[in-house]
């Protein structure tokens, strides 16, 4: 079975070099010309074509290497990945776009056989076919010729793939996209509602007063033509809420509003409202609800932006028991905020009692048809919900769970009582990646400072929640119990009958939770950055690996050189403080190998000549500077190449290429900047990827679960990136280790050789939050 784990260190050494059983043999070096010019955009290479001539050369020398016919050192049945990229993308987190420059520099070569791929990329798991960009690559006469064959997806995984994302993801909800902070976009005509309503056997309504407009509708007051106004809720209230939704609305793709199902699923559950008729009238779908009073955020706002802690704890124990109540049908909110909870008409014995409205953006999270929780994926370039307020994990386009809904509860509670949340003030396209930057980078003891110290642990506790995990209700609830005062006081209704079974399931709780204190949970965000180096380790049969840390730029040659002459190619590169780490093994596949160090991030000018000449890129690495460490190779199983360079993860152009059979095999960072190389005939048959704002540990384990291995990994100071897949062919033995250490990993190298482990990936940058 295979072995997957995940170590963290703090040990390391510092200095250059390591070797394992080396061995000597001397290989032949040529010299040839490096052009280097200004380029932006997108760099492709697509066999048999020729490519546009680079403007603004630079003359410079690359030293080449071949390994010699009789090298040995076998193949690691994976040909490593590489990364390299121009152009500008912006995933979910925006941002501005980036733009190769001319490149400088002498490249060299080396022959060195290496495992599988360098840092890569980190975000949501899709199928991937060809697409966007790049510069049409020819193989140089000869040798260079072979392997121009594209590599056609099957479309057959394509589809599979998509089906199960299908699965995963409510196709409606993956639609929607917030256009402001309070979440969905409102879409349709700006045809006027009618005068009058009647739709589904309802009495006649006059359409009067504009309540507000959510993310797919408009909600008016209703008032019925005939009838008695001492009849206030039900089917026969005098007044209600009219929803208006017009057919061309992204909610009305297919029919009637999607918000409907999910009403008509949970009619009846404590704290939603109660609809009484529904049917279209003209363009407009209209939904006949309960008529409500205001909501959290009009409270707040009539009581000058301050609420009481008694108040607060009385809408967090509520809360707490409607979320319960909506989960236990199998369903998530999706949008927890203080304009989503409504009290009761005012005036009347509910007044105080609250709701929960706005379904729009509810999912399931357990299947309705095995009845289990949704497989874990996670899609960067979707969000859902409302920046203020969203989970980490909806920032990150992780597949919705309970967890979800209670972490953007934490936020609701803390901004009522404190008048504001961290992150409120960002602006600008990547408003959507600061945010969740600083809520990673903020502890529950750092945003309840000052508070009640059940806040603290109602947020620490949500903060920790794993995808899966069953939430412990009644021990949350027990939490601010004691804080919401007497009964007849208290300024929100709760349901006492309902506190009494919380208290009949608080026992077993308060039992569960002991064992917890006894074995206490690592915690997920402490609100201390940290830096480190990620290591990657894949098992193979004993083969050459060598090591170089702390190595300067004009040290670089001599290292390279010495590998090619022990039948060596460089697998993997980093950089850490303008300083080059490289691994060079015996088990690449390569027969050629040629490396630039540039000035720029990435030399564009250089990669296209190389194309020309039939290498394709297998690492590639930059510094906080902007410099880059580019390595290309011949005896890849590459056909076609592409490569994008992005001041953001570029996850939306790496989706786009998925969908042109097309996949990531490897990725470089340069400071905040990205660098992703994707390549055709990489021999995967799926590919996802995992993107945080610390080490993905959760993701990761989930997706080896799934038969996926990591096969590029990289990291800026802000985030960390892994691309895993599912190769084509699988190793007799699919063991994958990961290790985190404060310095390079010197210390646990020879004990993991010893182990028949072997560097497959090496990145530094942001491994906790």
């Amino acid at each position: 079975m295979p072995q997957l784990r995940s170590r963290r260190s703090g040990e390391g050494g510092e200095g250059e070099g390591g070797s394992r059983q080396l061995r000597s043999r001397r290989t032949t070096a040529g010299q040839g010309k490096k052009k280097g010019g200004a380029g932006a955009g997108e760099g492709k290479n697509e066999g048999g074509k020729g490519s546009p001539k680079p403007e603004g050369r630079k003359e410079g020398q690359v030293a080449k290497a071949k390994a010699p016919p009789s090298q040995g050192g076998g193949n690691s049945g994976k040909t490593p990945v590489s990364g390299d990229a121009a152009k500008k993308g912006a995933p979910w987190s925006g941002g501005p776009s980036g733009k190769s420059t001319p490149a400088s520099g002498g490249g060299q070569k080396r022959a060195a056989a290496a495992k599988r791929n360098t840092p890569g990329a980190g975000g949501s798991g899709k199928k991937r076919t060809y697409n966007a960009g790049a510069k049409n690559k020819r193989s140089a006469p000869g040798a260079a010729a072979a392997g121009r064959n594209v590599n056609k997806l099957e479309r057959k995984d394509t589809e599979s793939r998509d089906k199960r994302n299908q699965q995963n993801n409510n196709q409606y909800v993956n639609n929607h996209k917030p256009a402001n902070n309070h979440g969905g976009e409102e879409e349709g005509s700006t045809a006027p509602v009618p005068d009058k309503a009647q739709v589904g056997g309802s009495p006649a309504y006059l359409v009067e007063k504009k309540l507000g407009k959510g993310g797919f509708g408009q909600v008016y007051t209703g008032r019925r033509v005939n009838g008695s106004e001492s009849v206030i809720d039900g089917a026969h209230a005098y007044k209600v809420a009219l929803k208006f939704e017009h057919r061309s609305s992204k909610g009305c793709g297919y029919g009637p509003p999607y918000e409907w199902s999910v009403y008509s699923a949970l009619s009846g559950c404590y704290g939603i409202p109660r609809v009484s008729y529904k049917g279209r009238q003209g363009d407009y779908y209209i939904m006949v609800m309960d008529l409500l009073g205001p909501s959290l955020w009009d409270v707040w706002n009539t009581q000058n932006q301050v609420m009481s802690q008694e108040m607060v704890a009385c809408i967090a124990l509520e809360s707490l028991v409607i979320l319960e109540n909506l989960h236990s049908k199998g369903y998530v909110h999706g949008d927890v905020k203080p304009e989503n909870f409504l009290l009761g008409p005012p005036g009347t014995p509910n007044s105080n009692k609250l709701y929960l409205v706005d379904l729009g953006l509810a999912t399931r999270w357990r299947d309705t048809v095995c009845n289990t929780h949704i497989e874990y994926d996670q899609r960067p370039d979707v969000f859902r919900g409302t920046v203020r307020y969203a989970s980490v994990h909806a920032h990150l386009g992780r597949n919705a769970s309970r967890r979800d809904d209670l972490e953007s509860l934490a936020y609701t509670l803390m901004f009522l009582l404190k008048g504001k949340l961290p992150w409120q003030g960002y602006q600008g396209d990547n408003k959507g990646f600061l945010v969740c930057k600083k809520k990673m980078a903020t502890s529950a003891e750092q945003m309840c400072k000052y508070s009640p110290p059940s806040f603290k642990q109602f947020t620490e506790y949500v903060m920790n929640l794993k995808y899966d995990e069953d939430p412990r209700y009644s021990w949350m609830i027990s939490l601010f119990e004691p804080l919401c005062g007497s009964a007849l006081q208290r300024p929100i209704k709760i349901n006492e009958s309902t506190l009494a079974k919380v208290g009949q399931k608080r026992t077993r709780d308060m039992l569960d939770d002991q064992e917890d204190e006894e074995a206490p949970k690592k915690k997920v965000r402490i609100g201390i950055p940290a830096l480190q180096w990620i290591t990657v380790y894949n098992a193979h049969r004993p083969m050459k690996q060598r090591y170089h840390y702390n190595v300067t730029s004009i040290r670089v040659s001599q290292h390279v050189e010495k590998g090619n002459d022990d039948g060596l190619f460089i697998s993997s590169i980093a950089c850490y403080q303008e300083l080059w780490a490289l691994i060079m093994d015996a088990g690449t596949g390569y027969t050629e190998q040629l490396y630039t160090l540039s000035s720029t991030f990435l030399p564009k000018d250089w990669i296209m000549e190389r194309w020309e000449e039939g290498y394709y890129i297998t690492s590639i690495t930059g510094s906080s500077v902007g410099r880059s460490f580019v390595v290309m190779s011949k005896g890849t199983p590459y056909t076609q190449q592409s490569y994008k360079v992005s001041d953001s993860f570029p996850f939306k152009w790496i989706n786009k290429k998925w969908k042109e059979g097309f996949y990531v095999t490897c990725m470089g960072t340069s400071n905040t900047r990205w660098a992703v190389v994707m390549s055709r005939n990489a021999g995967f048959v799926d590919q996802v990827v995992e993107l945080d704002f610390q080490y993905p540990s959760e993701g990761i384990h989930r997706r080896w679960d799934s038969g996926f291995r990591i096969t590029s990994c990289a990291a800026t100071p802000d985030q960390a990136a892994f691309v895993l897949s599912i190769p084509r062919k699988r190793p007799i033995d699919e063991t994958q280790e990961t290790l985190r250490t404060s310095a390079f990993p010197s210390a646990h190298v020879k004990e993991k050789w010893g182990k028949n482990l072997y560097i497959a990936s090496v990145a530094y940058g942001r491994t906790v939050s």
